[in-house]
């Protein structure tokens, strides 16, 4: 009796230490990936001891074999309230394929881990159903033998480091329902191949360097729900069989070089294609898309007029219809379009006059701007709606003084852009009540007097652009707008071409300190530059030419260690140039000729890299890319 109850405690031994002991393949496949890794942020490698390969972060086993099933090690980590991004550094393990049971691999999203997809993970994982390897930095082509990957369900290798032409093996794996290859570097043409793959769902191909067409079998992939294409080099036309794809929702093909007519599917509801090269007119049938919600269009070759079909498009929230060539007036039906939260119609050839369209109770924003509507006047009904935030009407012939009711819309206004029209008069002292104004722009029209006070009220305010006007006074209460946070304050400010006048160095601009674009030429400003100048860590672009701005250029300057852009012609600065601006490396355009700089330009980059011209008319300048210095 104790000799038979000896051998079953050392079977139940044996059969516990064999359940617990990793298969020498997986257990060799995930020791050699563990060691390939350099660095783990989230320190699930770190707990990858002993034998019992099951039990480690990450690994999960089949039940009956004790062979690994999954390995689940993903960047993003959600436990609890609180999801942490971890990372590992170092190279995906070709030994990963001697885990020939599983059936998921997830390693998306990473970050760091780098190497090449294994050149015969297809020959060796047939098992596999779903890949995940997004998100990292991983670099070479698509093996040929992923075609190899018969029950592959799931494809994720976007936003890598990836290249070279796609395997006409893709065409094989006819269990695949999911395909990500977006965000690297492949390039060659899309093999028609891929039109086999019938039980697609997802197909996202974009931000590559395709080129070529679109396959013309493409309609074929009748489950197909998701397609994008977009920002890559496709050519020619359209395919007539991506009409047939009644299943497809999601239709990407914007910033290629397409050609040809409007073509798309009977169910969409979401739609780009703009930053292409199509052409003709949109057909009416347009407006039998029912179910769609974002439409872009723009930046093609569309011309004629809208079609009033459109306006049965009750679902529509957004419209993107700019840079185009329609002409025509606008039709009475988008007043139909109850769901439009964005309308933009700019950069056509639309004629007045507008339809009234007070029932769009959602628009938000709308652009009307660089038409040929001949307005004379924005329309009252504009200030009525009850949702507009964001209004564009430069170059729609609008005249007279900016109307009082743009101070009492519904919705506080956010965005205006009234520049290059016939505006006259001044800027309204009530403009201080726009409280949630970010963007003002009256450009190029004949603006007069002062900038009233008020302006310093709009806390929200980062970009001001009053550039060919008539105003006058000085400037220093655009640098005494307030903000809510210290970091906060105006990023672009154009002022120039107009009569502003005063002591620069009596104004702030430190007080505005991420500005990044500032632009006070062709005015009469005067004095030195103020010290302040360099306390801007963030302009770019700084042009102060056409002024009558003098003394010496201060040291303070080259603070300004993000400057590209340098435009101080055509003013009175005296003395040298400063040697701290070799220490403007950013530096790409300069300009200081017309002044009354003297000695030699410090020797070296970026400066010697000008030419002669940016420093033309300072008589006493020597040194390259002038004259040398006389000794």
């Amino acid at each position: 009796m104790d000799r038979l109850l000896l051998q079953w405690v050392v079977l139940m031994i044996s059969i516990t230490t064999l359940c617990q002991a990793c298969h020498p393949a997986d257990f060799k496949g995930l020791t050699s990936f563990k060691s390939a890794i350099s660095h783990d942020t989230s320190g699930r490698l770190a707990k990858w001891v002993g034998r019992n390969c099951c039990g480690w972060d990450g690994i999960s086993c089949h039940n009956a074999t004790g062979r690994v099933k999954e390995i689940n090690l993903p960047g993003f980590i959600s436990t609890g309230d609180i999801p942490f991004q971890s990372e590992m550094m170092g190279c995906l393990s070709s030994s990963i394929t001697l885990l020939d049971a599983v059936e998921i691999i997830d390693l998306g999203g990473l970050i760091g881990l780098g190497g090449t997809i294994p050149k015969f993970i297809g020959l060796r994982l047939r098992n596999l159903r779903k890949l995940y390897l997004y998100g990292n930095k991983l670099r070479g082509p698509l093996p040929e033998s992923i075609g190899k990957l018969m029950k592959l369900e799931e494809l994720a290798v976007h936003d890598n480091r990836l290249s070279g032409s796609l395997p006409a093996s893709l065409g094989s794996l006819m269990s695949l329902h999911s395909l990500h290859l977006d965000g690297n570097r492949f390039s060659g043409s899309i093999p028609d191949s891929i039109t086999n793959l019938t039980k697609l769902v997802r197909m996202d191909l974009h931000s590559n360097s395709f080129v070529g067409r679109i396959p013309e079998r493409i309609g074929e992939l009748q489950m197909l729900n998701e397609l994008d294409l977009s920002n890559n080099f496709l050519s020619g036309k359209i395919p007539i069989s991506l009409t047939k794809l009644t299943a497809l929702s999601v239709l990407y093909l914007d910033n290629n070089n397409l050609e040809g007519p409007l073509l798309f599917p009977p169910a969409l509801a979401f739609l780009r294609l703009s930053s292409n090269r199509l052409s003709g007119t949109i057909p009416p049938s347009f407006g039998e898309l029912v179910s769609l919600k974002r439409a872009s269009l723009s930046n093609n070759k569309l011309e004629g007029t809208i079609p009033s079909s459109l306006g049965r498009l009750s679902a529509l929230s957004e419209l993107y219809l700019d840079y185009n060539r329609f002409s025509g007036e606008l039709p009475e039906s988008f007043g139909q379009l109850s769901q439009l939260i964005l309308l933009d119609l700019s950069h056509n050839f639309i004629k007045g006059p507008l339809p009234e369209m007070s029932s769009l109770q959602n628009i938000q924003t709308i652009d009307l701007s660089f038409n040929r509507l001949s307005l004379t006047a924005i329309p009252q009904w504009l200030g009525k709606l009850p949702s507009l935030s964001k209004m564009y009407l430069a170059g729609c012939g609008i005249r007279g003084e900016i109307p009082e009711f743009l101070r009492r819309t519904p919705s506080p206004i956010q965005e205006l852009d009234l520049s290059l029209n016939y505006l006259t008069g001044k800027i309204p002292e009530w403009i201080g009540s726009l409280t949630a104004l970010y963007s003002l722009k009256l450009s190029q029209n004949s603006l007069v007097y002062e900038i009233p006070h008020s302006i310093t009220k709009l806390q929200d305010l980062r970009v001001l652009d009053l550039h060919s006007n008539k105003l006058t006074g000085d400037i220093r209460q655009i640098f005494k707008i307030e903000h809510g946070f210290p970091d906060d304050s105006l990023t672009y400010i154009d002022l120039s071409d107009n009569n502003f006048s005063g002591e620069f160095d009596q104004v702030d601009v430190g007080q505005q300190p991420a500005i990044q674009f500032l632009n006070l030429s062709h005015n009469n400003l005067k004095g030195r530059l103020p010290i302040s100048i360099g306390g801007l860590k963030s302009i770019q672009s700084l042009d102060l030419s056409s002024n009558n701005l003098g003394f010496d250029l201060p040291e303070a300057m080259v603070n300004a260690n993000q400057l590209e852009t340098l435009k101080l012609q055509r003013n009175h600065f005296t003395g040298k140039i400063p040697k701290g601006f070799l220490k403007l490396r950013k530096l790409k355009e300069l300009d200081l000729s017309n002044n009354l700089l003297v000695g030699e330009i410090p020797a070296g980059k970026p400066l010697s890299d000008f030419p002669r011209s940016a420093y033309m008319g300072n008589r006493g300048l020597c040194g390259k890319p002038l004259n040398p210095c006389k000794l």
